[in-house]
């Protein structure tokens, strides 16, 4: 008596999962989202205070005039979770990819096409600059450039650092501190836009994981005739 309770409580058991395993598969197919997505959802409502994000997928479907590139960026949530980029609604840089890593994130794009020319990160916190001033500076006239900050982008940025970037057309770096999370996007030659930018401080008293402040988004359109 007492194996055929077990059994029955099993099968009833495969039977819940089976049916809740079907109902998220036609969530997923209506509304075009990912499983690791979901699961993002349903993690950063159980734990508010740890970030539990997608690493693969491109949260954002925008669609751009012919002439324009699209683009969306998620800085790194604590040093925890790499940021991401996707370009025209593929991933271009994150942890998948292993081109993700610490301190600041650059990403150089051909103006013309919108080919990946560059990708890099550089550790603000244990390394110095030079690296990343040589790679800024090696830059070619017409390339849109993107950064994404993880875990901390400023410690060792020096002035000279500060000002390259500030050329790219960036308007908060001079003023970037420890462990603020950061966006923006660039060009070498012409402003691509002055609003392509996000900065979110660290703040002790509003941070929502701990010693970081919450990631931070930016999405929109870059003109193609870059130069």
């Amino acid at each position: 008596m007492a194996r055929r309770h077990i059994l029955k409580m099993a099968v009833t058991c495969m039977l819940v999962l089976v049916s809740a395993g079907l109902f998220i598969i036609i969530l997923l197919k209506l509304s075009n989202t990912s499983t690791a997505d979901w699961l993002h959802v349903f993690w950063s409502r159980q734990n508010k205070s740890t970030p539990r994000l997608s690493a693969g997928s491109c949260v954002s479907d925008r669609r751009c005039p012919d002439d324009h590139f699209s683009f969306y960026m998620q800085s790194g949530a604590a040093d925890v979770v790499a940021p991401k980029i996707c370009v025209q609604n593929k991933l271009v840089l994150g942890s998948v990819l292993n081109n993700a890593g610490p301190g600041i994130n650059v990403l150089v794009l051909n103006g013309k096409t919108g080919a990946v020319v560059q990708s890099d990160h550089f550790n603000m916190y244990n390394d110095e600059d030079k690296p990343l001033i040589d790679f800024l500076k090696n830059i070619q006239q017409g390339s849109i450039v993107l950064m994404a900050s993880y875990d901390d982008p400023s410690t060792k940025l020096t002035d000279e650092a500060k000002k390259l970037i500030g050329q790219l057309g960036s308007s908060v770096v001079q003023s970037l501190g420890f462990r603020d999370n950061w966006l923006f996007v660039g060009g070498k030659g012409e402003m691509v836009s002055s609003n392509f930018e996000k900065l979110l401080r660290n703040d002790k008293e509003k941070n929502k994981y701990q010693n970081w402040p919450e990631l931070i988004q930016l999405e929109g359109c870059i003109p193609k005739s870059f130069e």
